[in-house]
């Protein structure tokens, strides 16, 4: 096993993730990636979301941000200067989830603030969150990546996302702030620079090894890495459709947010197009409930495996 370090020059957001899903699609099978990166004032979004749900788009992209779309499932996060973005870009055979949380958390440990696990996709501190995560498979390897956030703009934040009332009641609190933590407000001496040694640090403590840095000027020039750039960039991934829709019906579940904005030909009674948003980790239940609803007859379900995520979403239509 060979353990590569990689650190971004860049604060372009579609720079960044393109790098990200380049290394993904290597058909590497012995080499372990941590790869970090800084977004300057960037809302990242799920795969499944509606833009102009999670964000304040007009103000954002007024004030010189990004709205970027990642691959992976999961609800929007703000990314700018004062967080850092990680991934572990992993071969199948020795991708491990608590392996690469507990990379993490030794090297926040380092500063002296102990972490730990909520659910599947978030690391808190004292009961509040610092670090969200989300994850994708690849052909060759799996990926896992997510922020820390160490000294975010939170007036920032609150002004571009857009949480759900229905989301946040669930969890008990009155607003975001509430919900997250910087982690220099716990020890002033952790930035986004001073964290990077601790983290590559702690990533060769935990895979027993020595990494190699690749610098990132090499990747970016590859013309692979520029065409997914471009892709990252367009307004088509970025905002789909969503800019001629509007949600018809929402709910919050246990496992997340869902709006379906459905167009039924009522004279056949079918429904002939759906865009469904959610924050939802399960990607693949996602496209089987659009395959599931496209066409499908409004009176009675199409079948289906019993999923929880499926009977939710298609409850919403067939109540």
């Amino acid at each position: 096993m060979k353990l590569q370090f990689i650190v971004s020059n860049q604060t372009n957001p579609y720079w960044n993730i393109a790098v990200e899903n380049y290394l993904l699609s290597l058909p590497e099978t012995e080499v372990v990636t941590l790869y970090l990166w800084k977004n300057r004032r960037t809302v990242v979004i799920g795969q499944n979301q509606n833009p102009f749900s999670e964000c304040n788009v007009e103000a954002l992209e007024a004030d010189g941000g990004y709205l970027m779309r990642r691959r992976t499932g999961g609800g929007a996060v703000y990314h700018d200067d004062g967080n850092i973005n990680f991934s572990f870009v992993v071969p199948k055979a020795i991708y491990d989830q608590t392996r690469q949380f507990s990379v993490i958390q030794r090297a926040v440990l380092d500063f002296g603030i102990v972490a730990e696990l909520s659910g599947r996709n978030d690391i808190l501190t004292e009961g509040r969150k610092f670090s969200g995560n989300a994850f994708s498979k690849g052909r060759y390897q799996d990926l896992h990546h997510g922020t820390i956030l160490i000294k975010g703009n939170m007036e920032d934040l609150q002004r571009y996302l857009k949480p759900k009332p229905a989301k946040l009641q669930k969890h008990g609190v009155a607003s975001v702030r509430s919900r997250v933590v910087n982690l220099a407000e716990l020890n002033p001496e952790i930035t986004s620079e001073s964290i990077v040694p601790h983290l590559r640090s702690a990533f060769e403590e935990v895979y027993g090894g020595k990494a190699m840095e690749v610098p990132f000027s090499d990747i970016i020039a590859r013309p692979e890495v520029k065409a997914l750039y471009e892709d990252f960039a367009s307004p088509e991934w970025k905002y789909g459709r969503w800019r001629t829709f509007t949600a018809q019906r929402s709910a919050q579940f246990d496992w997340g947010g869902v709006e379906l904005s459905l167009t039924v030909d009522e004279t056949r009674g079918v429904i002939t197009d759906v865009l469904l948003a959610s924050d939802a980790l399960d990607l693949a239940a996602l496209d089987i409930a659009r395959h599931l609803l496209t066409g499908a007859s409004t009176a009675t379900p199409p079948p289906h495996e019993t999923n929880p995520i499926l009977d939710d979403i298609l409850s919403l239509v067939y109540e």
